[in-house]
C-alpha cells in the first residue's frame, strides 16, 4: 500500500473526526468483525472454492480488513511497512525454504 493511500484513509478519518474514537480495543474489535464479513463469503460454501462470483464482495471485505488495519497501526504508533518486514523475516526463519517448500506443515513440524 502506497503512502499517499494511507495518508487518504488518514485523511477522511479526521476529515470526519473519528480519530476520538479510534482506540486499539475498538479497532482490534473492527478488524476483526471485518475479516469475519470477508470469511462470512465463503460460509456454507462446501468444496465451492472458485472466487470469481465473489470478487467484488471480496474486494470490499478485504478493503475494509486494510483500513482499519491502517488505522490500527496509526493508533498505536507503528509502521505497517516496518512490522511486516520483520514478520517477513521472522518467517523466512520459522520456515526455511528447504523445509518448508510445498508443504503446509506449522513451523514447529517441520
Amino acid at each position: 500500500m502506497t503512502q499517499e493511500t494511507k495518508n487518504q484513509i488518514l485523511k477522511f478519518r479526521d476529515d470526519r473526526d473519528w480519530k476520538q474514537f479510534h482506540n486499539p480495543k475498538d479497532l482490534a474489535i473492527s478488524i476483526s468483525l471485518e475479516a469475519a464479513e470477508l470469511l462470512e463469503i465463503f460460509q456454507w460454501s462446501a468444496q465451492d472454492v472458485n472466487c470469481e462470483k465473489k470478487m467484488d464482495k471480496i474486494r470490499e471485505e478485504l478493503a475494509d480488513v486494510a483500513i482499519y488495519c491502517v488505522l490500527m497501526a496509526d493508533a498505536c504508533g507503528l509502521d505497517l511497512d516496518e512490522i511486516v518486514q520483520e514478520k517477513i523475516k521472522r518467517n523466512n526463519e520459522k520456515y526455511p525454504l528447504e523445509k518448508s517448500k510445498g508443504k503446509s506443515n506449522k513451523y514447529t513440524e517441520l
